[in-house]
C-alpha cells in the first residue's frame, strides 16, 4: 500500500513513535507540497548530465584553444586540470544536490548565511540562458537554410554581397594560372553570415540595435517553444528527451570525422591541431587556457549538475557517474577537434592557404568557416544539415539544463505555491526570457551577445564556485561533509578528493580568477570596439552576480537575534531541516533533527519503522559511533 504521507520527498516527519495515531491520517498530508518527482529511467541522470556538459564549447571552442595552445602538448595541462579542478567540484556539487534533494538556492539550507550564492547562481544561468537561446536559433536558421539543393552561401553575386566577394571555386581555378590575393577578399560564406542572416551593416554599434530581424525573432521563438515543450513536465519531460539530444551528436561526430579523414589533405589538419609544441608548457597562459576550458565545459558553477543529482534517489552512484561524464566530455572534445581540423585541411588545400589562416573559434567557426568548407564537398547540403543538426542537439540539452535549474531554484523556494503550477511557471519563466533576448535579434544584436556572452558567466561565475568550496569545506566543515557522503554512498570520499577540495581546487580558481582581472581586455567584434558605457554595463553585470553574496549574508544576519556575532554564527550552522529529504534515509544525526524529535535512540525508531538493517544502516550506526567518540575526545 502507498504511504499515506505523500510529502515525505519534500519536508522533514516525526517519527512514528512520536506521532499519535489520529495526527497520523489525512491532517498531514492536506498541508504537504506536491511531490517533487524524480527521474523516471535509469540513465535520464547521467544522459541529462552528458547532454549538459558537452555543448557547443566541445566542438567550437576546445579544437581552437588546443592548437593556440601548444596542439598536442595542450592535452597535458587539460588533464592535470581535469585531475584538480574538473572531476572534484563536479563531484561536489553532484553530492549536494543528491544528499538534500533541494535546487541551488534551497540547497544552502547547509549555511543560511551563504545563500547569496545560489541567487548569484540563478542571476548568471538566465544571463547565459537569454543569449544561448539565440545561438540555437542561429542553429536554426541555418538548419532551415540547408533544405535546399544548393547552399545559398556557395556562390557571390547574391543581393548581399559586395565587390570583395571571391568564390573559392574562383580562387581554385586561378591558382593554376595567377595568383589570387585572398587577403583582401571575403568568402561568399562570411559575408551570408554577416550581411545577411545578421544584416549588421544595418547597424553602427552597440547603441544602434536597429531593426529586429524577424527571421531571426521566428527562429528564437521556435527555439523558446522547443526548449518549453521538452521541460513541461520538468526532469520526467527532459528526462526522455535527452536519450535522443545527448547520444545522437555521436552518431553525427563520427559520420562527419568519417567524412573529414577521407578527405585530400585532412591530415595537414589534424598534424596541425596534433603537433605538440612542448615549449608552451612553459606558458602561464596555457596552464590558465586549460583551466577555463575544464571550467566552462563541465558547467560547474551554473547549478545544472546540482538540480540534475537533486532528482536522483538517495543512493544514486554519484561517484561513478562523475568519472564518466567528465572523461567522457574529454574525449568528445578531442574527437570533434579531428572532426573539426580533418575539414579545415582539406579546405586549406582547396583554397592553398595555410590552415591557421582558416582556423576560427566560436561562432566564426561554426557559421562561417565549415559551412563554407561544407560547400566544397559532394552532397553540401546534406552534410551542411547533419552538422547543424548536430548543433542543435547539442546546444538544446545544455539549455534544458539551464531552464531546469532556474525553474527548480524557485519552486523548491515556494514548494505550495509554485510547484502544483510548475509547468505554468515554466511558460512565464521561457516568455520572460524570450522577451528579454529580442535585443539579439536585431541588426546589432550581435554586439550584445558578445557583450552577455563576455561578462555574464565570468569572474561572478568563479566567485562563486570559489565561495562554494569553501563553505562546504570551511564553514560546514570537511569531516562532515566527508560523513554526508560517507551515509549517502557507503564509502568516505579519499585523500585525493579532500586535498583538492580543501586547497588545489580553491587556489586554482583564485590563479584563474586573478589571471582573468589581470589580464581583463575590453571586448571587440571584429575590428569594432565597444564604447565605454558598454564596458561598464559588461562589468555591472559580472559584479552583479557575486553581490549577491554579501546581499544574502545581510539579510541571513538580520533574520537572526542577539549580538552580531552571535547572528553570523546562527546564520552559518545548518537549517534544522537540513539533510536528506525521505524520511527513510534521515539516519543517524538527521533524525534528531526532525521537527519534534525527543527520540533517544532515532536510530531505532528507524529501524522499527523501515524493518531490518541495510548496509546503509549499517554505515549510519557508524557515523553515529563516530560522533560519540568525537565528542568524548573533546570533552576530555
Amino acid at each position: 500500500l502507498p504511504s499515506p504521507i505523500p510529502c515525505s520527498l519534500t519536508q522533514p516527519v516525526t517519527p512514528e513513535l512520536l506521532v499519535s495515531p489520529s495526527s497520523q491520517d489525512g491532517e498531514l498530508g492536506s498541508e504537504c507540497p506536491e511531490d517533487r518527482g524524480n527521474w523516471t529511467g535509469r540513465l535520464d541522470f547521467l544522459l541529462s548530465c552528458i547532454g549538459y556538459c558537452v555543448g557547443l564549447g566541445n566542438v567550437w571552442r576546445f579544437p581552437y584553444r588546443a592548437y593556440t595552445n601548444g596542439g598536442g602538448a595542450f592535452l597535458v595541462p587539460y588533464f592535470i586540470m581535469l585531475a584538480i579542478c574538473g572531476i572534484p567540484i563536479f563531484f561536489m556539487e553532484l553530492s549536494l544536490g543528491q544528499f538534500s534533494s533541494l535546487g541551488p538556492l534551497a540547497v544552502w539550507k547547509i549555511s543560511p548565511l551563504f545563500k547569496g550564492v545560489g541567487m548569484g547562481t540563478i542571476l548568471i544561468v538566465s544571463l547565459v540562458a537569454i543569449y544561448y537561446n539565440m545561438i540555437i536559433a542561429y542553429v536554426l536558421f541555418y538548419l532551415f537554410a540547408s533544405l535546399t539543393s544548393d547552399l545559398p552561401w556557395q556562390h557571390c553575386g547574391n543581393w548581399w554581397n559586395t565587390d570583395l566577394c571571391v568564390d573559392h571555386h574562383v580562387i581554385k581555378a586561378g591558382n593554376t594560372t595567377f595568383p589570387v590575393n585572398i587577403t583582401n577578399t571575403v568568402s561568399p560564406s562570411e559575408e551570408y553570415w554577416s550581411r545577411y542572416v545578421l544584416h549588421i551593416q544595418g547597424s553602427s554599434g552597440i547603441g544602434d540595435p536597429g531593426r529586429i530581424r524577424w527571421n531571426l525573432c521566428l527562429c528564437l521563438l521556435l527555439s523558446w517553444t522547443i526548449v518549453y515543450l521538452c521541460i513541461l513536465k520538468g526532469v520526467k519531460s527532459s528526462g526522455k528527451v535527452v536519450y535522443f539530444t545527448a547520444t545522437f551528436p555521436y552518431l553525427i561526430l563520427v559520420m562527419l570525422l568519417i567524412r573529414g579523414v577521407t578527405l585530400e589533405g585532412a591530415w595537414k589538419g589534424i598534424r596541425f591541431y596534433l603537433t605538440p609544441q612542448f615549449d608552451h608548457l612553459l606558458s602561464s597562459k596555457v596552464w590558465i587556457e586549460a583551466a577555463l576550458q575544464i571550467f566552462y565545459s563541465l558547467g560547474v558553477g551554473f547549478g545544472g549538475l546540482l538540480t540534475f543529482a537533486s532528482y536522483n534517489t538517495f543512493h544514486q552512484n554519484i561517484y561513478r557517474d562523475t568519472f564518466i561524464v567528465t572523461l567522457g566530455n574529454a574525449i568528445t572534445s578531442i574527437l570533434a577537434g579531428f572532426a573539426i581540423f580533418s575539414v579545415l585541411g582539406y579546405m586549406s588545400q582547396e583554397l592553398g592557404v595555410p590552415v591557421n589562416q582558416v582556423a576560427k573559434a566560436g561562432p566564426g567557426l561554426a557559421f562561417v568557416v565549415y559551412p563554407q568548407a561544407m560547400t566544397m564537398l559532394p552532397l553540401s547540403p546534406f552534410w551542411s544539415f547533419l552538422f547543424f543538426f548536430m548543433l542543435l542537439t547539442l546546444g538544446l540539452d545544455s539549455q534544458f539544463a539551464f531552464m531546469e535549474t532556474i525553474v527548480t531554484a524557485v519552486t523548491d523556494e515556494f514548494p505550495y505555491y509554485l510547484r502544483p503550477k510548475k509547468a505554468s511557471f515554466s511558460a512565464v519563466i521561457c516568455i520572460a526570457l524570450f522577451l528579454m533576448g529580442l535585443i539579439l535579434t536585431t541588426e546589432g544584436g550581435m554586439y550584445w551577445l558578445v557583450l552577455l556572452d563576455d561578462y555574464s558567466a565570468g569572474f561572478g561565475l568563479m566567485v562563486v564556485v570559489i565561495t562554494t568550496c569553501l563553505v562546504v569545506t570551511r564553514v560546514y566543515g570537511m569531516k562532515r561533509f566527508c560523513r554526508d557522503i560517507h551515509m549517502m554512498l557507503g564509502f568516505k570520499p579519499g585523500p585525493y578528493f579532500r586535498a583538492c577540495w580543501m586547497v588545489l581546487s580553491p587556489a586554482t580558481m583564485m590563479a584563474l580568477l586573478v589571471y582573468n582581472i589581470i589580464k581583463y581586455q575590453p571586448s571587440e567584434y571584429g575590428s569594432y570596439r565597444f564604447p565605454a558605457w558598454a564596458e561598464v554595463l559588461g562589468i555591472l553585470m559580472g559584479v552583479l552576480s557575486f553581490l549577491m553574496i554579501p546581499l544574502g549574508m545581510v539579510v541571513a544576519v538580520l533574520r537572526e537575534e542577539g549580538t552580531l556575532w552571535e547572528r553570523v554564527q546562527q546564520a552559518s550552522r545548518p537549517a534544522m531541516d537540513w539533510g536528506p529529504s525521505l524520511e527513510e534515509n534521515r539516519t543517524g544525526m538527521y533524525v534528531a533533527s526532525l521537527a519534534g524529535s525527543q527520540s533517544p535512540k532515532p536510530l531505532m525508531v528507524h529501524m522499527r519503522k523501515y524493518g531490518g538493517i541495510t548496509s546503509y544502516e549499517n554505515t549510519a550506526i557508524e557515523v553515529d559511533r563516530e560522533m560519540e567518540e568525537e565528542e568524548e575526545e573533546e570533552s576530555m
